[in-house]
This record gives C-alpha cells, sequence and structure tokens, in this order.
C-alpha cells in the first residue's frame, strides 16, 4: 500500500500559504487553450480581502482563453538566492477566474504592489481579474506536502480584508 505523501493541513501550513499569495509579485498562470494547457508568467497583486488579482490586456491569448474558461490554475512561490529552488515553498492554486471593475481602491492597491504597471493600468484594453481560489497544494519544502480547501484559504484573514469575502467576484 502507497504512503500518503500529504500532510494533515495545520496552522502553519495555512500561514505559510497565506504569506506565499500576499507576498507574490509574479505567478505562472496556466489556463485552457482550445483544450490545451498554456502558461504564462503574469504579475500578481491581492485584493482588499487578499484574493490574487492580476491586471490583463485583451491582447493577450491568456485573456481570451480565461474569457472562454474561467477555470485556471495559478503557481506562487519563488526560489530562493542558493540551494535547490525544488526546496523552497511554493504553492499551486486551483482558481475561478472573473474579470473585476477597476476601482480606485484596486488600482491603488495594485500599483502600490506593482508601481510599474503605472505606465499602462489606464489603457481602456486593460482589466483586473480576480484569481479566487478553489483549492491550493502547498510544498513547503521537502517532505512537506499539504492539500488546502477553500476554507483553509480563507482562514486567515489577510492584512486590511476580511477572509470570508476570498472568493467573491
Amino acid at each position: 500500500m502507497a504512503i500518503d505523501p500529504i500532510r494533515p493541513t495545520d496552522t502553519e501550513a495555512r500561514t505559510l500559504a497565506r504569506t506565499i499569495i500576499d507576498g507574490a509579485y509574479f505567478g505562472a498562470l496556466g489556463v485552457l487553450e482550445d483544450g490545451n494547457p498554456l502558461v504564462t508568467r503574469v504579475a500578481i497583486a491581492t485584493d482588499d480581502d487578499g484574493c490574487p488579482l492580476t491586471l490583463v490586456s485583451d491582447l493577450s491569448l491568456h485573456t481570451r482563453c480565461l474569457r472562454k474558461h474561467d477555470s485556471a490554475s495559478l503557481l506562487l512561490g519563488e526560489p530562493g538566492p542558493r540551494g535547490d529552488p525544488l526546496t523552497h515553498p511554493r504553492l499551486t492554486l486551483s482558481v475561478r477566474a472573473a474579470c473585476v471593475d477597476k476601482t480606485q481602491d484596486r488600482v491603488e492597491r495594485y500599483l502600490a504592489h506593482q508601481p510599474k504597471a503605472k505606465l499602462y493600468i489606464d489603457f481602456t484594453d486593460f482589466h483586473f481579474i480576480r484569481l479566487a481560489p478553489l483549492q491550493g497544494y502547498l510544498n513547503g519544502g521537502f517532505g512537506k506536502a499539504f492539500r488546502l480547501t477553500a476554507g483553509d484559504l480563507h482562514s486567515l484573514t489577510p492584512p486590511g480584508g476580511t477572509a470570508e469575502g476570498l472568493n467573491k467576484s
């Protein structure tokens, strides 16, 4: 009988997942293009409730894919400056993507985290996409694998937000 490498999810795992989301500047976004996987790098910030948020152009292929199929995957977590990149924590989220209004609050939050976006954030073909987590897979380093439910992902309140709103659009 195979041993399940997934550990029981605990507060430490939930806290690490929240830290990865809040600290992410970039992520790998996986979408479906005509049924085939496509991965692209996107800039990330968080909405007021801690939900990952990205700014996309209508001209990009991944935006067109998300408009056709709102299920996606988001990989967050950068390797540290030294050592084996696979030993550093990373979080893969299954997400539901939704276009949301470009409110003043979102613009300010996004620019505070991604200041270079000031060059194009006001372009009419750019929109915010909320990437609402449905579940997550946390690799906290060697031998530290966890499955996170949507409840796990909103069990910790991010700074300046309320955890209950994580999956709102």
